[in-house]
């Protein structure tokens, strides 16, 4: 008979998700139907192997599809014991209809989560007392806004998560069925699918000249 364990394991291989891939999932909670677009996603972040993350499915959430917060209450104690959320409608809205989110292609998922694990690199930068002004100043300033969205943008495309970014804003501002208003604003606060792919050519550019150099 397996044990708990083995029978897990074997499950998890059934999904895509190879040994390599599971640990990365480490001192995270994450709902078995995205778990692998998850695990890949947080892969190309490995200064978050030991943060503390729960991915969880909300029936809405205003104004976005996915949303990354610090735990309140972890901001009371000590920085490194820090925890985050990261709430994913379960739901992808559109003009007429709705589909469950994990219905959307990998790439698209997994760059959409890649900007909100941008978000967290970000918030680790921060003090305690720095994401609470960030709060503030987030609700507060649109142009803080866009400052956050770019910030947490660069640290994808950092990361090597530049072609999932780019296939996700074309997904949206390409998308016939998702409301205007949605994509009038990730127009306005994201960095534009243009944008991305110059800077992911000047990363490579710049890796090959590093490359050349070592030589």
């Amino acid at each position: 008979m397996e044990t708990p364990t083995t029978a897990a394991s074997i499950e998890a291989q059934q999904r895509g998700i190879t040994p390599e891939l599971a640990a990365f999932g480490q001192h995270k909670h994450i709902p078995a139907i995205i778990e692998k677009n998850v695990l890949t996603a947080l892969s190309f972040y490995p200064e978050l192997a030991d943060t503390v993350i729960h991915f969880e499915f909300r029936q809405y959430i205003k104004s976005s599809v996915m949303l990354a917060q610090p735990v309140f209450s972890s901001l009371l104690g000590p920085r490194q014991h820090r925890t985050y959320r990261i709430y994913i409608s379960a739901l992808f809205r559109l003009t007429h209809t709705a589909i469950p989110i994990h219905q959307l292609p990998d790439e698209i998922m997994i760059g959409w989560i890649g900007h909100e694990l941008g978000h967290i690199m970000d918030y680790e930068q921060r003090s305690n007392l720095g994401m609470v002004r960030f709060g503030l100043s987030y609700l507060l300033s649109a142009r803080y806004v866009k400052e956050a969205e770019q910030l947490a943008d660069g640290y994808a495309v950092n990361h090597g998560l530049g072609n999932y970014l780019i296939a996700t804003k074309r997904f949206i501002l390409d998308h016939t069925e998702l409301p205007q208003a949605y994509k009038d604003k990730i127009a306005r606060l994201y960095v534009s699918p243009e944008e991305i792919t110059e800077q992911v050519r000047r990363l490579e550019t710049e890796k090959l000249d590093a490359q050349r150099a070592a030589l």
